[in-house]
């Protein structure tokens, strides 16, 4: 086992790690510095003896959570309008000027970007090219099938699929397959971008026998 493997490994559990641990913790500090003074305004009635039962705490924890879960939403909405959009630029611009933090910031970004394009359906399923020669493949997306002047000038069906690069999956390139040459993936969309942004890391379950009786 040589050094280069172990730390290209440390690297590869990072980059799963790091959103998730960020998500994690920004969750956890929203509820500790958010959530539970804020509960207080609503629960003002109750008297403080009563709040340290086992029970009336608990659900005084839960209702943290509500409420830290409801800004988030009102947060996201707020983010669509005008005002919103351009408070979060700013916030973008200066968090980019932040070494450290911007590379964190961009691989949550960079994932939460991807399930927001799934949802648009802008890349429709995980497929398999040969590519760049035969023998060796390349996991991309389906983004359509060939149209205009592309398609008319070749003799085959064709169908686009973008390529990402690993592990930044925000860039890559585009191929015009001929469609027969596809292999469509049972994977989502998801689990696909998953599997590019670990650099191979993270590979999602497949029961053969499941998949071969369908």
């Amino acid at each position: 086992m040589h050094f280069r493997s172990l730390r290209n490994w440390f690297i590869s559990g990072l980059l799963l790690l790091t959103p998730v641990g960020v998500t994690l913790f920004l969750i956890n500090f929203l509820i500790q510095e958010v959530g539970i003074p804020m509960r207080k305004w609503f629960f003002f009635f109750i008297p403080e003896e009563s709040s340290r039962n086992v029970v009336i705490e608990y659900a005084l924890y839960l209702a943290a959570i509500l409420i830290v879960a409801v800004l988030i939403t009102l947060l996201g909405w707020f983010s669509k309008l005008v005002l919103g959009r351009l408070i979060v630029n700013l916030l973008e611009s200066l968090v980019n000027n932040l070494p450290l933090v911007r590379n964190v910031y961009n691989s949550v970004k960079q994932i939460r970007d991807t399930f927001i394009e799934q949802d648009k359906a802008v890349f429709q399923k995980s497929v398999l090219v040969e590519y760049p020669r035969k023998g060796v493949w390349v996991l991309g997306f389906l983004t359509g099938t060939g149209k205009g002047e592309p398609q008319h000038r070749t003799s085959t069906p064709l169908v686009n699929v973008f390529i990402p690069t690993t592990p930044n999956p925000t860039s890559g390139f585009l191929l015009m397959v001929p469609e027969d040459e596809v292999i469509e993936l049972t994977m989502s969309v998801g689990e696909g971008m998953k599997l590019v942004i670990s650099g191979g890391a993270v590979v999602p379950p497949w029961d053969v026998g499941k998949h071969e009786s369908v």
